[in-house]
């Protein structure tokens, strides 16, 4: 199976991938080399700190070769076609996993591909990020139906975080600026789960909730409407004042990168119920448990 959007797993294996994730966190060594002899291709058309480091490490520690590529060598879609790519890649490498600018190129490469497909990130959705939130979320918040707040851009991020959570039985919340909202499709499709609240007011959104998240307001390749986002989002800067609206226990999630003083005070990136670091960490063990259900 290919792993584009989050929904590709069904309800019942996305709560299992989630639970393997926890248990390779607690128990590492009971995987390690489990896939030895395999190969994982992790390619990047959008540079990465977290996806590139968790990826090839989580690849290397089950037992699996990884293979880095970046665009420079590949030239996808300008040097060679994409359906070129893909066959080639898929003769060489057991998973082929992708950072792209364009979900279409995944889809393409998933179409000539037999091997599994993994999103590392399209401008449709990061599923991956969205298990390490999910495996985050389950591991800090006793209550198994969780309020989950996302501040900001409706974005990849959002889309995939919003239709996990509810699948996962949790309720969600995006608060956006008007015209930044979540896609309709998304949104109808987490509401075929569970509650969803969009709303243009951030202090609404953030009322009581079990989390706050929020993600940076121009992602790589929106460069030139930064000036205007910033102006949009200055209203939905999650500082200690908005933070303080949630639950008691709540914990504050970023996907990082972090614009400090943008969309987030350094107040809440440090607060001692910020979880950034394990959220970053998870990103790891829970591509661990992608691998481990794509090979079982």
């Amino acid at each position: 199976m290919d792993f584009l959007h989050i929904d590709d797993l069904t309800v019942d294996a996305l709560a299992e991938v989630v639970h393997l994730a926890s248990k390779v966190r607690m128990d590492p060594a009971a995987a390690r080399n489990v896939l030895s002899g395999r190969s994982v291709g992790i390619f990047f058309q959008k540079p990465s700190t977290r996806t590139r480091v968790s990826a090839e490490l989580a690849s290397a520690q089950l037992g699996a070769i990884p293979v880095v590529l970046g665009q420079q060598e590949v030239g996808l879609g300008t040097r060679e076609a994409v359906k070129d790519v893909a066959g080639v890649l898929d003769r060489y490498l057991d998973v082929i996993a992708m950072r792209v600018f364009n979900h279409t190129d995944l889809v393409e490469v998933a179409r000539h591909a037999d091997a599994p497909v993994i999103n590392l990130l399209s401008d449709v959705e990061h599923p991956c990020q969205a298990l390490a939130d999910l495996q985050t979320i389950t591991e800090h918040v006793r209550s198994p139906a969780a309020t989950v707040a996302y501040i900001g851009d409706g974005n990849n991020v959002a889309h995939s975080l919003m239709l996990g959570a509810t699948m996962l039985g949790m309720r969600m919340r995006i608060a956006t600026p008007p015209g930044y909202e979540p896609s309709d499709e998304y949104v109808s499709k987490a509401r075929f789960h569970g509650p969803v609240l969009v709303t243009n007011d951030p202090a609404e959104a953030v009322k009581g909730a079990d989390v706050v998240y929020t993600d940076v307001w121009a992602s790589m390749g929106q460069e030139a409407e930064a000036k205007e986002r910033e102006r949009a989002f200055a209203p939905y800067r999650v500082d200690l004042k908005l933070f303080d609206r949630a639950g008691a226990d709540a914990v504050f999630m970023h996907c990082l990168p972090a614009h400090r003083g943008s969309e987030v005070t350094d107040d809440v990136v440090d607060h001692p119920r910020s979880v950034v670091l394990d959220q970053a960490e998870n990103r790891l063990h829970s591509f661990k448990a992608l691998l481990l259900h794509l090979f079982e």
